[in-house]
């Protein structure tokens, strides 16, 4: 083979294998879809920050955040807000399935993404600040909270360039509106009830704008679903109300029975870390701290009647303070961050119940007959070990006493029982 034949060799090879890998590259390509359902807080924020940090080192073409949200903590919103403005990639905010709405924190995040879509039958707005156990700000603080949030909307609405006047309304009026009507007022960008349409909608806005989108290849890219991880999903459980006041009572119950039968050691353990795990829990929450409060006279009262006979009153105070604090507890015109009726209703009688049967415990050991000590002797059988007349030697419970009988004389071998005790000398009869 000559010389310009094996050169023409390497260059055919070199060529060949630059365009599989460029081939590769182009196939490579992904798109990073997010799906999110529920209030914003830190665990969705941690979530949806750390999708976006993913999608950007595997060098995506951009990511999609599919948001269903009621809203959420202001915090969690700022810094998800954040991330998407410095993100190195297109951020796209679809408001999905038919039926989601992104209200409140939500609007903010939408507004926020390069680009903001909308499926058929989906709203937006609502974004009037309340605090954060769900109650209207007062009013020495109401214009200032408010006009920091307005600013704030305005600020993002400009630099998306998206309605100013409506994002100010949102969060002054509380105003909200559907897709359609977010389209005419641009609000979001798309309309897209699927994801192939939506696909197709960001190849074409790339193509006619693209100041928009920089980015084509939506379609073609591999789509790459990324799911919370086992820590998210843990800590998003805890988030919710109901699992943390079921939590609480756990822990209550828990410590109360290990108070009342100590060195059981597990209901105890169990109950403390079911009350970190809940008191975890209300600082992600709207927590209303009188309703705390309460719950914890509560146990208060639960407690001294294990120690004080109370014969039920103490009781009853308890649960009646229990069922005052639950309903405070969790205050917000958001359903998710309210307690459910059945949960508090169940909770409520199952206390009744675990305490009524702490307190029937508690009368039946202050009747029962004392079974130790000289006391424990009243009423106990023996058998004379010598004869009884009137006294002797009777064997009773292993033991040796002195005993005098109170009747007729007694023989060896007869059976007696005490009735009375005299320093060291039992009174006894025969057992007839």
């Amino acid at each position: 083979m000559t010389k310009s034949k094996v050169i023409c060799l390497i260059t055919a090879t070199l060529l060949f294998y630059s365009f599989v890998a460029s081939a590769s590259e182009t196939n490579n390509n992904y798109v990073y879809i997010l799906k999110f359902t529920g209030p914003i807080g830190p665990i969705s924020a941690d979530y949806i920050i750390s999708g976006i940090e993913q999608a950007e080192k595997d060098n995506a073409i951009g990511i999609i955040i599919k948001l269903d949200t009621p809203g959420g903590l202001d915090d969690s919103m700022r810094e998800i807000i954040q991330k998407i403005f410095n993100a190195k990639i297109p951020v796209v905010i679809y408001i999905y399935p038919s039926g989601a709405r992104a209200a409140s924190a939500g609007v903010f995040i939408t507004l926020a993404g390069n680009i903001a879509v909308m499926a058929s039958g989906t709203n937006i707005g609502a974004a009037h600040p309340i605090s954060i156990g769900g109650k209207e700000i007062p009013q020495e603080m109401k214009e200032k909270v408010v006009n920091d949030a307005v600013s704030y909307i305005i600020s993002i609405a400009e630099k998306r360039n998206r309605n100013k006047k409506w994002a100010e309304q949102a969060v002054r009026q509380s105003v909200a509106i559907s897709a359609n009507e977010a389209i005419k007022l641009n609000v979001v960008d798309l309309i897209a009830d699927h994801d192939t349409e939506l696909y197709q909608k960001l190849d074409s806005i790339a193509i006619v704008n693209n100041k928009k989108l920089p980015v084509a290849g939506w379609q073609t890219a591999i789509k790459k679903e990324l799911t919370m991880n086992a820590r998210q999903k843990f800590l998003l459980f805890l988030t919710n109300p109901n699992i943390a006041y079921i939590l609480l009572m756990l822990g209550i119950y828990g410590l109360i029975f290990e108070l009342q039968s100590p060195g059981a050691i597990f209901p105890g353990a169990i109950g403390a870390i079911c009350l970190i795990l809940g008191t975890y829990s209300l600082h992600l929450l709207p927590t209303n701290y009188a309703g705390l409060a309460l719950i914890g006279f509560a146990i208060i009262l639960f407690i001294l009647e294990i120690y004080i006979t109370s014969y039920g009153l103490l009781t009853i105070g308890g649960i009646i303070t229990l069922i005052l604090g639950s309903i405070l507890l969790f205050q917000s015109p958001t359903p998710y961050f309210r307690l459910a009726k059945p949960v508090l209703i169940i909770t409520i009688i199952v206390t009744a119940l675990f305490f009524i049967w702490i307190i029937s415990l508690a009368i039946k050991a202050h009747q029962k007959k004392v079974t130790t000590g000289k006391e424990g002797l009243i009423a106990a059988t023996g058998v004379a070990q010598t004869d009884l007349a009137p006294e002797g030697t009777i064997l009773i419970h292993g033991e040796l006493w002195t005993a005098l009988s109170v009747e007729d004389k007694i023989k060896k071998g007869e059976k007696v029982i005490v009735v009375a005790i005299d320093g060291m000398k039992l009174h006894v009869k025969k057992q007839t």
